[in-house]
């Protein structure tokens, strides 16, 4: 078999995705490959076939016809069902209604469309003057028979987004979840002259609206609101609550914790526990927090995370889905590349897409772009990264050097346990988006062992932005300021100088594993550095380079690192490998792509290691 390869080592010697390699294989354009089994298996010798396809940097404008614009930042289903390209998820509404869980939470990543599924979900059942089935009736759930329509615009809805939650003092917050109830409560206001409701109720349900009211009264609001509006309609109501752990991490992040968790755990406890006035409830959060107690005694409490099967292709884009809009829009030669850069995740058994990121990039003409990067806070994450040892640093800068390894993952992990467990890092960074799910084994409570990896080439940069960047308590911030200046001038001495240090002072003997652990450590080391878009392991020239610095401005240098390790090595072998892997960028031409890119000035670094030894050489 020497003379032969599998999908996996072709599309890496190619630099393409293994799907695509497949698709070649098929479609029979690399000469000599054969199926054997559910594998292909190619020649060696075999050449990587010529894209024909529209490369993103050429992208061709084209007269498009009268298309529906895309949904960015559309969380209304109405508007996003009617006036935009809707990618229906109805179905999610014919799952419910055959299993009619009492109360359901969905635990999904930030911008993978909560929101917009809970509106739709308040649109179809909620009874109002307008006739909402005009937004159901070309979609899915209305062909799947009467059973079902008899469910659209029957119940009363309860409907908060706490997304908009995110205040620095306990008082703020009280304020803002008032304001999100008194809007609430002016949608209901014929409560205000019910002849069914009590005198009672009605100035309770006055002040709700006015906001003249205290905590333990906005406590109570979610059961007082159900009650009303189930003896005025005759039917108990439906309540949604969006992104409803958000003034819970704020609290955390901002030391009033303990505050928010106990009047969540009132408001919750009134309105989904034991409330005879509640039909059905549903959730959204990143995490599911229900050792929080917030939910303590909730035995009708149905949890929906990413590990879950149920409902996993309703929040994200499918395959399928994804190929369709491409279509649509013309453009069904990006797939490839919509691969490459937005899927990867795994919700259950559903392979997703990152639906804001796909839509950003076909508005963006198809040009690739971490899109997700900064659309939410992560504080979280700084804080635990800030936490971090250096095992887990150094599992955290593998990840970026397309390594796997397999971890205790807590889906009900809680904000306490930062400090105390920092590898609650993992959990966090898999619920959060960052991570997908290759393997999973059932551990204990519920919980499960999992193989972890990067979803896609969007996250690998997201990653480089936003956790290792936050790296400081490794590499303090002024040192990671000298590597820069170091770097960015050509001085070998003090580079290696600077290298030498930090290698002596933050890496232990155990930690010298090979070439992949230096690899980690040099592309953990840049991404503290600013002005650079970071790449590794990229096709350039006749070959990979190890590590590529591409300045965001014309004005700065590129830089090229390639590294080499060997153990036991003098002083002098060390040189000679630092020599040769300076050799290799200049005689494989790894400066290709920079050159093109018109960047006249570029340092080379040959970087070679022996243990805790460091020789560079520049060129």
């Amino acid at each position: 078999m020497a003379d032969t390869m599998f999908v996996k080592d072709a599309a890496k010697l190619w630099d393409i995705s293994e799907r695509r390699v497949s698709t070649l294989c098929k479609e029979g354009k690399i000469k000599g490959a054969k199926k054997q089994g559910k594998s292909w298996i190619i020649p060696v010798a075999a050449e990587k076939p010529a894209d024909s396809r529209v490369k993103s940097g050429a992208y061709i404008k084209k007269a498009r016809p009268a298309n529906l614009p895309l949904p960015i930042g559309i969380s209304d289903y109405r508007l996003a069902s009617s006036e935009y390209y809707y990618i229906d998820k109805t179905m999610m509404i014919k799952e419910f209604i055959d299993e009619r869980p009492m109360v359901s939470l969905f635990t999904r990543p930030r911008r993978f469309g909560k929101t917009l599924n809970m509106d739709m979900i308040r649109t179809f059942f909620e009874k109002t003057e307008e006739d909402t089935s005009v937004y159901f009736k070309d979609k899915k759930i209305w062909s799947c028979g009467k059973k079902y329509r008899d469910y659209q615009g029957k119940y009363p809805v309860i409907f908060v987004t706490f997304k908009d939650i995110k205040f620095n003092t306990w008082e703020e917050t009280f304020d803002g979840i008032k304001e999100v109830f008194s809007k609430e409560a002016a949608r209901h206001i014929e409560l205000q002259s019910s002849e069914k409701c009590n005198e009672y109720e009605k100035k309770a349900f006055d002040n709700l609206l006015s906001g003249d009211i205290s905590e333990v009264e906005l406590s109570g609001a979610l059961l007082n609101l159900s009650s009303m509006l189930h003896k005025h309609h005759g039917t108990a109501p439906i309540i949604i609550i969006d992104e409803y752990d958000i003034p819970i991490q704020q609290g955390h992040m901002k030391n009033y914790y303990d505050k928010v968790i106990l009047f969540m755990r009132n408001l919750f406890s009134g309105g989904l526990k034991d409330n005879r006035h509640l039909s059905y409830g549903f959730l959204t959060g990143i995490l599911r927090v229900a050792k929080e107690s917030i939910f303590s005694g909730l035995n009708n409490l149905t949890i929906h995370s990413v590990l879950d099967n149920k409902y996993s292709s309703y929040f994200g884009f499918t395959s399928e889905e994804v190929k369709e809009m491409a279509a649509y829009y013309g453009v069904s030669d990006k797939y490839d590349e919509l691969c490459e850069w937005y899927d990867g995740y795994r919700f259950g058994k559903t392979e997703i897409f990152n639906p804001w990121s796909v839509i950003n990039y076909f508005n963006n003409e198809c040009e690739p772009r971490a899109f997700w990067q900064s659309t939410g806070s992560n504080d979280i994450i700084g804080e635990i990264i800030a936490e971090a040892d250096k095992e887990i640093y150094k599992k955290l800068t593998s990840l970026v050097n397309g390594e796997t390894f397999t971890t205790y993952i807590d889906t009900g992990v809680i904000y306490p346990q930062i400090k105390n467990n920092p590898s609650t890092i993992y959990s966090f960074l898999l619920v959060a988006g960052y991570l997908k799910v290759l393997n999973t084994t059932p551990a204990f409570n519920g919980d499960f062992m999992c193989e972890v990896a990067l979803p896609n080439r969007e996250i690998s940069l997201v990653y480089h932005k936003e956790i290792l960047q936050q790296l400081n308590n490794i590499i303090p911030q002024p040192t990671a300021i000298s590597i820069q200046e170091a770097i960015f001038s050509g001085d070998k001495e003090k580079f290696q100088k600077l290298i030498q240090t930090l290698l002596t002072q933050s890496v232990s003997s155990f930690d010298i594993a090979g070439e992949n652990f230096y690899h980690g450590f040099m592309l953990g080391l840049c991404a503290l550095l600013g002005g650079s878009f970071i790449s590794s392991n990229r096709e350039s020239g006749d070959g990979r380079y190890d590590i590529q610095l591409k300045p965001i401005k014309q004005n700065l240098p590129g830089i090229l690192i390639e590294l080499k390790a060997e153990k036991d090595c003098t002083e002098e072998q060390l040189k000679k490998l630092s020599e040769t892997a300076l050799k290799q960028i200049v005689d494989r031409k790894y400066d290709t792509e920079m050159t093109a890119a018109g960047i006249e000035t570029i340092y080379k670094y040959g970087v070679a290691f022996s243990g805790k030894k460091v020789e560079i050489t520049v060129g």
